[in-house]
């Protein structure tokens, strides 16, 4: 990969270069930003859409998580014990322009989620005349990859994590002197965090194609240290789910751990990739 000449007696080149690659960026960045904003736009006009169907969906005791953990474990003869009956849940707005702000910020989240892919493929578009022939192909597919990754991820913690969070934080009591009524922005930035940051988690597998193919995450490196991610992992899981229900933790544990071994074999791939080339040379 290279952008720029390496000759020392190029520099008015080199400048000149510099400021086209920042030109190019800013209009990349510019119609991601134009695509986000369309999207925001449309979350900003139907806020019943936005705010009734989906961000304060979870408070509903029909909200398809608890219908489908309910209905596993009838599936599986447990009776009620993954049924999950949440209490209602008074969520209040102290700040004048408290409802305003909060509408601007949501959408704009909502925006950013939906236009994820093409901001993704913008950015694919801006590095991809710095790569070689096989470096494009090696990396042909990574902007459906990133974008699939980061959607799972945002509907992994908008359905599992938030509502099981959500279910025990809510309710919880150290006194019944003490009622909790749950502030907007508190509950709004909750649901947001978490599932933008199960986004972000979900692309370890294309983190770690990337440090493989730089050579500074092999396959046996993650293999021997499997037995630490796991504990990693069930930590993570019991922080995002304070509930002390096991069930509850699996649920969150479990796509992890198979997030994990799925990098694994990724990493596994771009090493029989490179070992398929070194015989060819």
């Amino acid at each position: 990969m290279a952008l720029f000449s390496k000759n020392k007696n190029d520099a008015p080149t080199e400048t000149v270069g510099f400021m086209h690659h920042l030109e190019a960026l800013r209009w990349h960045l510019v119609r991601a930003a134009a695509a986000i904003l369309f999207f925001s736009v449309f979350f900003f006009i139907n806020k019943e859409f936005l705010f009734d169907d989906i961000i304060f969906a979870p408070r509903n005791p029909d909200f398809w998580t608890y219908r489908a953990l309910c209905d596993f474990s009838h599936w599986l003869h447990l009776g009620e014990a993954l049924c999950i009956s949440i209490q209602e849940i008074k969520i209040i707005n102290t700040d004048l322009s408290g409802q305003f702000t909060m509408h601007m910020w949501a959408a704009l989240v909502a925006g950013l989620v939906l236009g994820f892919p093409y901001l993704a493929w913008e950015m694919w578009r801006f590095i991809k005349p710095a790569l070689y022939d096989k470096e494009i192909k090696n990396t042909r597919g990574v902007v459906l990859a990133v974008s699939i990754l980061f959607v799972v991820g945002v509907l992994f913690g908008y359905y599992i994590i938030v509502p099981l969070s959500l279910n025990f934080l809510a309710t919880y009591q150290i006194t019944t002197a003490v009622q909790n009524y749950i502030s907007m922005d508190s509950f709004i930035s909750n649901v947001t965090t978490v599932a933008l940051m199960s986004g972000v988690v979900f692309e370890l597998p294309v983190v770690v194609y990337f440090l493989s193919l730089l050579g500074i995450m092999s396959p046996s490196f993650m293999r021997n240290y499997r037995r630490h991610a796991v504990v990693v992992i069930l930590i993570v899981a019991a922080i995002i789910t304070p509930s002390p229900d096991v069930t509850s933790q699996m649920l969150v544990a479990i796509p992890l751990y198979v997030l994990y071994e799925a990098s694994i074999f990724v990493s596994m791939y771009v090493e029989k990739e490179k070992a398929k080339k070194a015989m060819l040379l």
